[in-house]
């Protein structure tokens, strides 16, 4: 058994009950920022869910140079730190670049890997200098077993309190697919959890941007809470077609409630509570 890691005033584990790590693909604003997060928070602690608030500050990686990207370093950890303070949930947030990783973990208390750049041995080497737990997202390209040398990366730079993210894997142009084997391999290694907003990506298939399966979102959110997952990472938006980035795979803020009933149905039955 792997051991939990902490995250601020929170303990996920495979053998726990799950966690929720969710919120906006990127911070459009600060007024949507707090709604979203307090939205959240209410709909997790009416089902008991321990919340994780996660939003982008700068979306690095877009298909087009004239896509939104996010308010950027230094607003969006203003924004992140009163949404921790003002609704009291831990808060993480992802990192492109060795310099971002001390301030994002001066607010944050979870520092995310993005998958592209998870083999990034000078960015690995920075977040685990940076003190926080450590959230990191399987390549799309990458074998469940390959996160082992990621973990053991983290490991060599004195981080150990890691957890491990499936995400979808690349299977031909323009498509994910989601092989339920991997969480076992992954849980071996660390608590997992399951992105699965960008499961439902099309990578690239609009052109200009991302498309997505966003009525897929619910039925395979249910299928992966079977293999017994330590937490599920799940983008929301008030309005998904009008959302600034991955708008095709956010699921309605008002859906989100329903579906936590039916999760915390799976997780107590597959743990056993």
């Amino acid at each position: 058994m792997t051991a939990p890691v902490t995250v601020g005033d929170l303990t996920l584990a495979n053998d726990r009950p799950f966690a929720l790590i969710a919120g906006l693909n990127v911070l459009e604003g600060r007024e949507i920022a707090l709604r979203v997060a307090e939205t959240l928070r209410a709909e997790a602690d009416r089902r008991g869910v321990p919340l994780v608030f996660k939003a982008s500050y700068d979306k690095a990686n877009r298909s087009s140079h004239q896509s939104f990207r996010g308010p950027g370093l230094d607003v969006g950890l203003e924004w992140l730190a009163e949404i921790k303070r003002a609704v009291g949930v831990p808060v993480v947030t992802d990192i492109h670049a060795p310099e971002q990783a001390a301030p994002v973990a001066e607010v944050c208390d979870l520092v995310q890997i993005p998958a592209f750049l998870v083999r990034q041995t000078d960015l690995i080497a920075a977040a685990c200098a940076a003190g926080r737990p450590l959230h990191l997202k399987k390549m799309q390209m990458m074998a469940p077993h390959e996160m082992g040398s990621v973990v053991d990366k983290c490991a060599a730079f004195g981080r150990r309190e890691v957890i491990v993210c499936e995400r979808g894997t690349l299977f031909g142009y323009n498509r994910l697919i989601v092989d339920m084997l991997a969480f076992a391999e992954l849980a071996a290694l660390a608590p997992v959890t399951f992105d699965v907003t960008h499961a439902v990506q099309l990578p690239g298939a609009l052109g200009h941007a991302t498309g997505g399966r966003r009525a897929a979102v619910e039925p395979l959110a249910m299928a992966a809470m079977t293999q017994g997952l330590a937490g599920l990472f799940l983008e929301v938006h008030p309005d998904p077609d009008r959302a600034k980035c991955d708008g095709p795979c956010a699921l309605p803020l008002e859906r989100v409630g329903a579906l936590l009933d039916r999760l915390v149905a799976i997780d107590a039955l597959v743990k056993g509570r």
